[in-house]
């Protein structure tokens, strides 16, 4: 007797869970050659602010670990990564059409951008915080602090490597994140997902939707719990960014602007990424007393 296969249901990574979207909708996701792959959850308002939510649960007890342990856990889910690699290199073939040894490339690069983010944890606020030069008995500190619930809009090209270029500086420097996943290439936003909640990552720091960056965009960005939004998924739809801008104007958001066209992962990353959605606090204490 011939063996039924066992068809995988893909849904949406919510609270350290995985719901089915609250419309009932899916859609299709095909691969590079417009062959049918999957049915991908369609994400709706509810579920956008579902992840808020969550997100918002989950950045008091995050933000508090401290910056070695977040790097531990970034670390982590490379660890994870790399154990299922045979599986992610299989997504990014299907949904880019790039070969094997193109595959296993960006997940290398993936991989290795997890561990370059981790290793900055507990660096970065000895880069970018410093004590300051006042005239006066006092001492002066400024340091870092994570913003709060950050929206990210995925790219749409570089299904894996844009998106751990995009949610790893926002989650190492204590941030919570909402993402919504590339539309037409969702199963390397799924696939990484799954190693979130089998990783260290606790539910609601990173909640991952499936769906339309056009439909969900304004709900996030005008979200009154959303602190900052990155919208990279965008580039190259100048209307659509700017849009998303003047409804993130509603509550004095952190913005990391569309470029024009989506950036190349490949490159270097820069400590902008992780300065983007932080915060300068600076303490006042006087000397001697």
């Amino acid at each position: 007797m011939a063996r039924i296969d066992v068809r995988k249901t893909y849904k949406l990574y919510i609270g350290g869970a995985f719901p089915r979207s609250e419309s009932g909708h899916s859609y299709e996701v095909t691969d590079s050659k417009g062959k049918f792959v999957a049915n991908a959850a369609l994400a709706s308002r509810k579920d956008v602010r579902d992840a808020v939510v969550a997100a918002r649960k989950a950045f008091g007890p995050w933000s508090s670990r401290t910056a070695y342990n977040r790097g531990q856990v970034v670390y982590r889910i490379a660890e994870v990564m790399e154990d299922r690699r045979p599986q992610f290199e299989e997504a990014v073939r299907q949904s880019e059409g790039a070969s094997a040894s193109a595959a296993r490339g960006q997940v290398d690069a993936a991989v290795d951008r997890l561990v370059w983010y981790a290793g900055w944890a507990d660096k970065l606020a000895q880069v970018v915080g410093n004590a300051n030069p006042v005239a006066g008995p006092f001492f002066n500190h400024t340091a870092p602090e994570p913003t709060g619930v950050v929206g990210v809009l995925a790219p749409q090209q570089s299904s894996l490597l844009g998106l751990v270029s995009v949610v790893a500086p926002v989650v190492v420097t204590g941030n919570s994140a909402v993402v919504v996943s590339s539309f037409e290439r969702p199963l390397p936003a799924v696939t990484f997902s799954e190693v979130l909640a089998t990783s260290d990552v606790p539910g609601g720091v990173v909640n991952i939707l499936t769906g339309d960056a056009a439909a969900l965009g304004p709900w996030l960005a005008a979200h009154m719990d959303v602190n900052a939004i990155d919208l990279c998924g965008v580039a190259g739809s100048p209307e659509l960014a700017t849009s998303l801008e003047v409804a993130a104007a509603d509550n004095l958001k952190r913005v990391r602007r569309a470029p024009d066209a989506e950036p190349d992962w490949a490159a270097e990353p820069g400590l902008g990424t992780m300065t983007d959605f932080i915060e300068s606090k600076t303490v006042w204490h006087p000397i001697g007393t």
